[in-house]
């Protein structure tokens, strides 16, 4: 191969080539519809990589011929080349856990009577309020590195088991402090609305008070989150309350989110949808007439099944509808302590296919450039294109199919972000791990 370079041309800092195809998810906006299913598949195909940024997708015959030697050659020995996966729905950062709950689950307890009893969320929170942002920062980081090796480079990051001003704010700060560690991103998202804390048992207005006058403008002046959520359901809010506190974090520039129809019909929904909210998460009970409102809104439909897969259910988000309707459908872990305890996408894709009734291909736009764009970044990740973030995974299988056929595997043998290569055979003592080489990689 030719690598002398042409007059005027930078070479590339690395290259990544020996691909059986890859995956550029690339396009005009996010996929909805019949469009859901096309990756836009570059056969053979190579990526260039400049600093941060990916500079070109294409055969990898042309792409060796640019700009003369790179830095480095990244061989991808074979397999699949695709984004950076992207989760737009997680509750990373916590205190304890609750597999006690999962054992009674396994004997019968439902989810809700957990709750009533003062389990749940509760028992979450009752642990996260002892911990400090640095016992906080502790514990999350192992998790997000699980999960990063499992190819999710962009998290969205909830806060929602403080139910205090203090606590609420000291999960943010651990957001922070974790994003700003790296090598992932985290989008923060305040959900002071998650559940109703025990010292407010009677007084359900002056913890909506608490919300919308302590809590958002305190979020919003220091920063500490993009989006506001509410968990919108019988049990938890109502929808005039979830409108209330959607519509106070819109006040103060927090665009919404929602908890929605998870348990019940619970309308949330059809709010998140007239508020204009980015995503409306969970839906198991949406309704037909809302499915339809949500296949001409601008507002993503993130699923959840591994919720619905461990809290034993047996109504999943009915995800071949949303398409069907032209929906923005999208994955996500819905990682946290009691109702969803998985660090892996992998599992999340294989129940979309197999319980929600996405294709393959549809699933694989559901966890990279929908998922970016129910986190609002759709213009920066979520596909393989020229300008965009170098955030990429590279997967030891030669088609998309067989990600779901050899299922319960990891597939991913490599992760780059922001260019970066980082090993996956190990966790990182520091929080900026140093460039890894292919060579030791695969070695």
């Amino acid at each position: 191969m030719n690598l002398s370079p042409r007059p005027g041309e930078r070479p590339p800092d690395l290259i990544v080539y020996n691909t059986s195809l890859v995956l550029t998810c690339a396009g005009k906006g996010p996929r909805r519809g019949a469009e859901q299913e096309e990756l836009h598949v570059v056969p053979d195909g190579a990526v260039a990589i400049n600093g941060d940024r990916i500079e070109v997708v294409g055969p990898v015959a042309e792409i060796m011929q640019m700009g003369g030697a790179p830095t480095t050659l990244g061989d991808a020995r074979g397999g699949i080349v695709m984004p950076g996966m992207v989760d737009p729905h997680t509750h990373p950062v916590y205190g304890g856990n609750r597999a006690d709950e999962f054992l009674l689950r396994l004997g019968g307890a439902s989810y809700e009577e957990l709750h009533a009893k003062g389990g749940g969320i509760q028992a979450t929170v009752d642990a996260t309020r002892k911990m400090r942002v640095a016992d906080l920062v502790e514990s999350a980081r192992g998790r997000l590195w699980s999960m990063f090796f499992a190819g999710v480079t962009t998290f969205e990051a909830k806060s929602g088991y403080g139910l205090s001003v203090a606590s609420e704010m000291a999960q943010l700060q651990a957001i922070r402090e974790l994003n700003a560690e790296g090598p992932w991103d985290l989008v923060p998202t305040f959900l002071g609305a998650h559940s109703l804390p025990r010292e407010f048992a009677d007084d359900r207005e002056g913890y909506v008070d608490l919300v919308c006058e302590k809590m958002i403008p305190k979020v919003a002046a220091l920063g500490l989150a993009e989006y506001c959520d509410v968990f919108c359901e019988e049990g938890a809010f109502s929808v005039e309350e979830s409108r209330r506190v959607l519509e106070a974090g819109q006040v103060h520039g927090l665009e919404p989110k929602v908890h929605a129809d998870e348990l019940s019909p619970s309308g949330g929904t059809r709010l998140g949808v007239e508020l204009g909210a980015r995503s409306v998460d969970h839906l198991p009970y949406v309704s037909d007439e809302d499915i339809e409102l949500l296949g001409k809104s601008k507002t993503a439909a993130v699923l959840l099944p591994a919720t619905t897969f461990f809290l034993f259910g047996d109504r999943y988000a009915p995800g071949r509808r949303l398409v069907d309707a032209g929906a923005i459908v999208a994955l996500a872990s819905d990682h946290n302590p009691g109702s969803s305890h998985t660090l892996s996408m992998g599992r999340v894709i294989e129940l979309g296919v197999m319980r929600c009734g996405l294709t393959v291909r549809e699933a694989l736009n559901a966890v990279t450039i929908n998922a970016a764009y129910a986190v609002g970044r759709e213009k920066e990740l979520g596909s393989i294109e020229p300008g965009k973030q170098a955030d990429l995974v590279i997967l030891n299988v030669t088609s998309p199919e067989k990600l779901i056929y050899a299922w319960g595997v990891n597939h991913v043998v490599a992760v780059i972000k922001r260019g970066m290569l980082v090993d996956r055979r190990r966790q990182p003592d520091v929080t900026r791990p140093k460039k890894q080489r292919f060579s030791d990689l695969f070695s």
